[in-house]
């Protein structure tokens, strides 16, 4: 696979949402291949985020910032002229979006209004990269993977928010984008994402290593749902592969992409926590009562037929290779191994894989 990263090489690259799980492993992996990474997010949640464990605000460019407020996100993207847009910035958290629906909304929706238009007034970008979920699909629980033109929708203000946001960005894209010269955009869907110092609520890793970490039995909702597992470098590299082909070519790469594992690596919810314990040494399982006021998809998975054909796109890692990699890095950095070594080490690992 043709990798492009040498690309990105002292570029001005922009990352709404570094602070976040997988925009802070973006602008880390960013920073190593050499761009000068400019970040534009809410400042972490936790002290021990994966941001600011592995030390990123020494090695990027970071202003504290709201993508609700168009003007802050204008004013920063006018004065630093970048070359090229990842926007991760979201609320991310489907069970959240239940607790607050507004909240989600404002921020999937109105903020990525916000981003494209900004993107569209700061004529230095060449590429835009804009994230929304494997959720955006309205879910028919199918068995087989959605692709890129299916249905979009959501039951939950999650998904909806990111329908939502998938459907503005189709609007900007026909509207404005198209016509621009030397310019390539692309929305990109990846599936549910595990990696090292996630620490979110609600979520299947960060729940088992809490549990794991206190002794305590890993408490599992919905053991039964399946999901399109996999390690956060595998869709990250999909989105860098996709950038760095719309710099050379945009109208030919533009679009929409899904990046998924293969279909023979879905696995439950139960896999996962099974696999975690393998991995961890120690720890058990208890199958808790659902909480049925907020419903959770039961299967869930993309077909990804045109990363594969257009950008030549695989995924690396197998589930237990994911799980394993996860594993390692709390254990890792739980050990005293410094964060930022540890992310350092599976970049690295997954880019000579």
């Amino acid at each position: 696979m043709n990798t492009g990263y040498e690309c990105f090489q002292n570029k001005k690259i922009l990352i709404t949402g570094d602070t976040g799980f997988k925009g802070s492993w973006l602008a880390y992996w960013l920073h190593h291949l050499g761009a000068v990474v400019y970040g534009f997010a809410l400042p972490p949640e936790r002290e021990y985020d994966h941001y600011a464990a592995s030390g990123l605000e020494k090695l990027i460019h970071h202003t504290d910032g709201d993508i609700r407020e168009f003007s802050q996100i204008r004013d920063f993207m006018e004065k630093i002229q970048p070359e090229f847009v990842f926007h991760l910035a979201a609320q991310p958290l489907v069970r959240k979006s239940y607790n607050e629906p507004k909240l989600t909304f404002d921020t999937n929706v109105g903020g990525t209004v916000n981003i494209l238009e900004a993107v569209r007034l700061t004529l230095s970008v060449k590429v835009l990269i804009a994230v929304t979920s494997d959720k955006c699909y309205k879910n028919k629980e199918w068995c087989w993977g959605y692709r890129e033109n299916d249905e979009l929708g959501g039951k939950d203000p999650y998904s909806a928010s990111k329908a939502t946001a998938e459907l503005v960005y189709s609007a900007y894209q026909d509207s404005f984008f198209n016509a621009r010269q030397q310019f390539g955009a692309a929305s990109v869907r990846a599936g549910n994402v595990i990696g090292g110092g996630d620490w979110s609520t609600d979520r299947i890793v960060p729940d088992c290593i809490r549990a794991l970490q206190n002794n305590k039995p890993i408490e599992l909702r919905n053991p039964h749902a399946t999901r399109p597992w996999q390690h956060v470098l595998e869709p990250l590299s999909g989105y860098l592969l996709l950038a760095s082909c719309m710099y050379e070519n945009p109208k030919k790469f533009q679009g929409s992409y899904n990046f998924g594992p293969e279909s023979r690596e879905m696995h439950t919810v139960h896999d996962v926590a099974k696999e975690l314990i393998s991995f961890w040494g120690v720890g058990e399982i208890k199958i808790t009562k659902r909480d049925t006021d907020h419903p959770e998809a039961g299967l869930l998975h993309l077909n990804c037929d045109k990363a594969h054909h257009f950008l030549g796109w695989y995924p690396k890692w197998g589930f237990e290779k994911t799980v394993e990699q996860t594993a390692n890095w709390y254990k890792s950095v739980k050990g005293g191994e410094r964060a930022e070594s540890v992310t350092r080490k599976q970049i690295i690992e997954y880019m000579e894989s």
